[in-house]
């Protein structure tokens, strides 16, 4: 009886052992990466380009633009079952022959679902899959692989475990490569820390690479700190860059109705930089705030030209499609 009573402690003890160690190695950070550490060094950013592939297959990028563009075109539950069918295949479709573009939101599909109503759904979510895209690209050394996984590892979906600790080593690598999104995660926990150079830094990193939101948040400190002629110059570089939240900021500087509601020193600070009422101009930052509404993916790079600040004269506006990038002749790129 001692002698099987010892068996069946030795199996039982082998067996907790045996789950000990999968639980350790389940959560122990990956190689490559390095634990997050809030009160450490400022790290390096990377641009999030350079870690993507060179050239593009003009046909799959095509492909997969055109796809994109009609599914940026309406909100969700306007979109028909037909629609919806046609951006996945053509998403699945330009993601097979390769196109990193089309695979990053071939993930964000299956994370997501496509098509909210019964009358337009096509897809069910399956994280699985797409976390099964961004393992590739993680692999491929890509900067959103490593910050889309990072998200998987805090909120435990797709085959991910869930843990702070692999999280934040992720969003830590995806910022050093260069992830505006990976930035502002950082730059997120900094404030908490009350570390404000450093995120400063992170949010820098991102705004150079042309992130909308790191624009506005620059925006929101130098308004905090009673820098408006800084604030009006990120917030501009926002809204180029394809932030709503710029650009609602920049409308409400020309509404006569938020204008009389400020108090007297900001009404002297932009009296100064030549911003006062204006009914034109106001309405053409609506319209841009709404494009960016439906479309976070419109790049404004002419904004500046049909949409000066003061004082310089408003030309001739024949709409948003006067401030959107054009099209480009030469072979794609990210």
């Amino acid at each position: 009886m001692l002698i099987a009573g010892t068996s069946v402690v030795f199996v039982i003890g082998a067996y907790f052992l045996q789950r000990h160690l999968e639980y350790v190695k389940m959560h122990t950070i990956p190689p490559g990466l390095q634990a997050f550490d809030v009160n450490g060094p400022i790290p390096t950013c990377g641009r999030w380009k350079d870690t993507m592939p060179k050239t593009r297959d003009p046909a799959a990028y095509r492909l997969y633009i055109n796809a994109r563009k009609l599914w940026r075109s309406k909100i969700a539950w306007q979109l028909t079952r037909q629609e919806f069918t046609s951006i996945f295949h053509d998403v699945q479709a330009a993601a097979t022959q390769g196109d990193w573009g089309a695979r990053a939101l071939l993930a964000h599909f299956y994370r997501s679902g496509l098509g909210p109503l019964e009358s337009n759904h096509v897809l069910d979510i399956d994280p699985d899959k797409s976390i099964e895209i961004v393992r590739m690209a993680v692999k491929a050394g890509q900067a959103w692989g490593h910050y889309d996984l990072g998200v998987a590892h805090e909120h435990g979906y797709g085959g991910a475990v869930q843990d702070q600790q692999i999280a934040w080593a992720y969003y830590l690598k995806a910022a050093e490569l260069g992830s505006p999104e990976a930035q502002m995660a950082l730059a997120s926990a900094y404030v908490k820390a009350k570390r404000w150079d450093a995120e400063e830094a992170m949010l820098m990193c991102a705004y150079k690479q042309g992130h909308g939101p790191a624009a506005y948040d620059l925006g929101v400190t130098a308004k905090y700190n009673k820098d408006f002629g800084k604030a009006l110059k990120y917030y501009e570089a926002g809204a180029r860059f394809g932030s709503k939240f710029s650009a609602v900021v920049l409308r409400q500087l020309f509404d006569i109705e938020e204008w009389t509601s400020r108090d007297k020193q900001e009404q002297a600070a932009l009296k100064e930089l030549k911003i006062l009422p204006d009914a034109d101009r106001k309405s053409r930052y609506d319209q841009i705030a709404d494009a960016l509404e439906l479309n976070p993916d419109l790049k404004l790079t002419r904004l500046d030209q049909v949409l000066p600040l003061p004082p310089a004269e408003l030309p001739a506006w024949n709409g948003i499609q006067d401030a959107i990038e054009p099209e480009p002749d030469s072979p794609p790129t990210y």
